[in-house]
């Protein structure tokens, strides 16, 4: 799954293309099973990239199925009928490929970077997988177990994971779909049934419900050859029902204590209900992000890090934790996580990134600042745009959230034309201490350690 949340704290996400002076080809297509196809010719180095994303997460997730999506992301990697378990890795990993998986609240998504030369191998890989995963008795035990572990190691015995995973989802939303675990419960994840898991599958993992993507050193008619050859023959399904994730209206204020045996530092997680994907109003705020902690000139580091040396560390992102500006969905939080001085208190760190936030909303960012992090801002989409697999991930989610990939070669523009009056409306509409939440993570003794504790209304 994401590894996002392991406390690799890093700068704001940059929206993923940029119009002026950058073009990524496209071509698109569908095949008659629903299948969606997202080809990008780059010929500049002999690799590829090979993508596939589905169109379900966590958040389609069942009451007494929690985990479910990121079980069957496991799932996908104990074979299929014509390569068994251990045949996907060493098929990539031998041609001198990699390869992962990672599950997420609104979709799963699957990747091999290869010599362009091994395309037919990765499709092959990825369409035998889709038509016939091996599921039985004995792999489902052995990824429960392998599930089971993750969790152990990786959230519930690191600092900070487990409030961040399971209860923070808990304050930010109130609608089930999004509140709760995106790793799931032992006690759901013991119940599931192989039966289970293989209505999951026929569900969720057809070709009508995913899209593929193929970015790198290809030629357009052989890379569509072989797709036809390796999936259109895979039936399609029903398209399934996506769960009503719309938040109750009665949003208010709410603070809450997590006492944490693992954490050497205390932290602060910030929240706010953000608006909708691409609205006028999410620009703004993807600007409001750049200017509080994008960079070493970034208000926070300025003023919090280096001036009143109160934070140690911070990350923050539209989406934070689960998401980023690109795979923002609604509803989605403006959200950062700091670590801060043990010598101020959780509240003082609270009020001092409210003041941060006050100062862009009394007054307009001045424009040589906003110049200087729009500046920034298409650096590191320029940078970022280098690899092939970040630019096959940023094609897939403007396919399965906006139904239009071409987005990448515009989407920058509407960052980049926010101006400092639209910046200071969404900070006054958006982020003010009536719409805030507050997850306060506080060092504990073994002894000391409980689930956390309400403080009420703030």
């Amino acid at each position: 799954m994401n590894k996002l949340i392991a406390c690799c704290f890093l700068l704001a996400s940059a929206f993923p293309a940029r119009s002026a002076g950058i073009a990524i080809p496209i071509e698109t297509y569908k095949l008659k099973n629903g299948l969606r196809v997202i080809l990008s010719k780059d010929n500049a180095v002999p690799v590829v990239t090979v993508y596939m994303i589905y169109d379900v997460g966590s958040r389609a997730e069942e009451k007494g199925r929690t985990g479910f999506a990121h079980l069957f992301e496991h799932m996908m990697f104990e074979g299929s009928a014509n390569a068994p378990k251990g045949v996907h890795f060493a098929t990539v990993e031998s041609n001198g490929g990699t390869l992962n998986g990672s599950t997420h609240p609104d979709f799963t998504d699957y990747f091999e970077v290869l010599p362009s030369n091994k395309l037919a191998s990765a499709l092959w890989l990825e369409s035998d997988r889709m038509r016939s995963l091996s599921i039985d008795d004995a792999n489902l035990k052995n990824q429960k177990e392998a599930v089971k572990q993750e969790r152990r190691l990786t959230f519930d015995n690191e600092p900070y994971n487990t409030a961040i995973v399971d209860v923070w989802p808990t304050l930010m939303f109130r609608n089930w779909q999004s509140s709760h675990s995106l790793i799931g419960s032992y006690e759901d994840l013991e119940a599931a049934s192989v039966a289970d898991v293989s209505k999951f599958f026929k569900t969720y993992y057809a070709p009508d419900n995913a899209a593929l993507v193929i970015v790198g050193d290809i030629q357009i008619p052989d890379a569509k050859k072989l797709i036809e050859t390796y999936f259109a023959d895979i039936p399609s399904q029903p398209l399934p029902k996506h769960p009503d994730l719309a938040e109750p209206p009665d949003f208010h204020a709410q603070k809450q204590v997590q006492k944490d045996p693992l954490a050497r530092v205390p932290g602060v997680i910030v929240g706010y209900p953000g608006p909708r994907r691409r609205s006028p109003d999410y620009y703004a705020l993807y600007m409001v992000d750049a200017i509080l902690t994008a960079g070493d000139s970034a208000r926070i580091r300025q003023d919090l890090v280096k001036g009143k040396q109160s934070v140690v560390q911070y990350q923050a992102d539209l989406g934070w934790p689960f998401a980023g500006s690109l795979d923002y969905r609604d509803p989605e939080p403006y959200a950062m996580f700091l670590l801060h001085n043990p010598n101020f208190t959780g509240d003082q760190i609270v009020e001092q990134v409210q003041e941060e936030i006050g100062k862009l909303q009394s007054a307009p960012v001045d424009a040589k600042e906003l110049e200087r992090v729009k500046t920034q801002v298409r650096s590191l989409v320029i940078q970022g745009l280098q690899s092939s697999l970040a630019r096959a991930k940023a094609l897939a989610q403007y396919e399965i959230a906006d139904g239009n990939p071409e987005l990448i070669n515009t989407e920058l523009d509407r960052a980049m034309a926010v101006t400092p009056a639209e910046i200071q409306a969404a900070a006054k509409k958006y982020l003010t201490a009536d719409r805030r939440v507050v997850l306060e993570i506080v060092p504990a003794p073994a002894a000391e350690s409980n689930p956390a504790e309400k403080k009420g209304d703030q």
